[in-house]
């Protein structure tokens, strides 16, 4: 015997069913909702938060975010840059990520030649 679900969408507000029907999320004072609502019922929310929204700042969420790779540095030019250092008498250590000011140091010691 052969069985089919059917799933029936049902606006938690007005009680209305339809396919339209979707859910959408909120939070206040740390309390996270969910709710059932057609585009009528999702609008009525917006508007009505609307005035708070507009004030408010946002503390997470969907904003777009830029992929944040950690800087790898070549390990050979990390050696060329301690050698460089220690010629010029810049202290260096001996591993681990060069300061910043010496690359730059370096960078414009380089650009000059």
């Amino acid at each position: 015997m052969a069985r089919a679900t059917i799933t029936i969408y049902t606006d938690d507000l007005t009680g209305a069913t339809g396919d339209d029907i979707s859910a959408h999320s909120f939070s206040i004072d740390g309390v996270s909702y969910e709710i059932d609502l057609a585009p009528e019922g999702h609008q009525k929310l917006l508007d009505a938060l609307a005035p708070f929204v507009e004030v408010a700042r946002r503390t997470g969420g969907r904003a777009p975010r830029g992929s944040r790779m950690p800087v790898r540095r070549d390990a050979s030019k990390a050696a060329r840059i301690r050698e460089w250092a220690r010629s010029q008498g810049i202290e260096v250590n001996t591993r681990g990520l060069v300061r910043q000011d010496v690359v730059d140091q370096y960078e414009a010691a380089k650009a000059d030649r």
